[in-house]
């Protein structure tokens, strides 16, 4: 039986990140995706933000991740030649009510380590974004825009340079404990193999949970059952493309649900608004966007954004996040576990939502450590 000492599932930004830091150290390791192509899944669903770290529990798997990922992120794309673009981002009050939210932000920010943060005036705003409406505003400069898929591309290259083997439309269909590792079943087309591997690491995005339920892990009992939640995007005319140069978030929702439909900025300077939260009462990959949220969109963004007219939003495209937190629970942390007992050997990462994008880079050193003890 061929052996080998890691095997990845996942080829999102995620596994081609841990996959590439895995192969550094000469391992053997195999990276298993079970669609076409590399960071086509939630990796290409996403406002392809790189995050600065403002919003997240300090101390947290989040915050620490984030911050870290985003500068590590930057450096890569350079490398690598991947589109980056720090093109900053205002959160922003529109009513004197909600300006002390922009105090805590910058507080929360200042203490996950967030560099070049500023709480501006109204006037200060408009003088930045003529088009935009505010009272005031929390500017984050170190925000950027990235070709994710790119850049999960771009790790798997990387990956593949150093040794690691990548394989597409490889799924896996056992996974079971072995003399000290993990017998890895894997389909792909027409063709079945096993091979053992003395690490797994599950980095299988919206599936993880059924990565590690594979794994023999009761992932109700140990609340790891993922929720699914979609993500809708609507396109703005481009007749106002180049109209706003930054990202532009709303104070976010109390109940820290989401971060509040906002203004993202593709690679080309156009306009697009989302994502929103839509709960999904099954699991079903359909990005299909409803035409009827327009009126909610709208209503939400043209409080910061007056120039918007209903009949300049179209339906665009929707992501899914693999969420752990459930309906009036606080949001949870990234789960990323070394395994031990009956599961020794495998290191599960679930629930990476957003800032997942960012973190990979991070989370990747993470995995490596544990790596390195397992």
């Amino acid at each position: 039986m061929i052996e080998v000492d890691v095997t990845v599932i996942g080829g999102g930004i995620i596994g081609c990140a841990v996959a590439a830091e895995a192969a550094r150290s000469r391992r053997e390791v195999v990276l298993l995706e079970k669609e076409p192509r590399l960071g086509g899944g939630i990796t290409s669903r996403n406002s392809e933000v790189a995050h600065a770290g403002l919003y997240y529990r300090p101390g947290s798997l989040k915050a620490r991740s984030c911050v870290r990922g985003r500068r590590l992120l930057k450096e890569f794309c350079a490398r690598a030649g991947v589109d980056y673009r720090e093109t900053g981002k205002l959160i922003v009050a529109t009513t004197a009510q909600e300006e002390p939210e922009l105090a805590r932000l910058f507080a929360l920010g200042h203490e996950n380590g967030v560099e070049d943060l500023a709480l501006l005036g109204g006037q200060a705003v408009a003088a930045l974004e003529p088009a935009v409406r505010a009272t005031a505003a929390l500017h984050s400069p170190r925000t950027g825009v990235l070709d994710a898929e790119g850049a999960a591309k771009a790790y798997g290259r990387l990956a593949g340079e150093r040794g690691a083997q990548i394989l597409t439309e490889a799924e896996v269909t056992g996974l079971a404990p072995e003399r000290g590792g993990w017998r890895v079943a894997v389909r792909r087309g027409s063709e079945n193999w096993s091979h053992r591997s003395r690490c797994v690491v599950n980095a299988a995005g919206l599936h993880g949970d059924d990565i590690a339920a594979l794994a023999g892990i009761d992932v109700d009992a140990a609340r790891l059952r993922l929720r699914w939640s979609r993500g809708n995007y609507f396109d703005v005319d481009a007749r106002h493309g180049g109209r706003v140069t930054r990202l532009v978030y709303p104070v976010p929702p109390a109940d820290g649900s989401s971060l509040g439909v906002h203004l993202c900025l593709d690679r080309t300077g156009q306009l697009r608004l989302g994502p929103d939260v839509e709960e999904l009462p099954e699991r079903r990959e359909d990005y299909r966007v409803d035409p009827s949220r327009r009126a909610a969109f709208f209503a939400g963004a043209s409080r910061f954004l007056p120039f918007l007219t209903l009949a300049d939003l179209t339906p665009a495209m929707a992501g899914i996040r693999p969420r752990l937190a459930r309906a009036g629970e606080e949001v949870a942390d990234f789960y990323v576990q070394r395994e031990e007992g009956d599961q020794a050997g495998l290191i599960n990462l679930i629930g990476i939502e957003s800032p997942g994008l960012t973190a990979a880079p991070a989370l990747a050193e993470l995995v490596g450590q544990l790596l390195v003890a397992t």
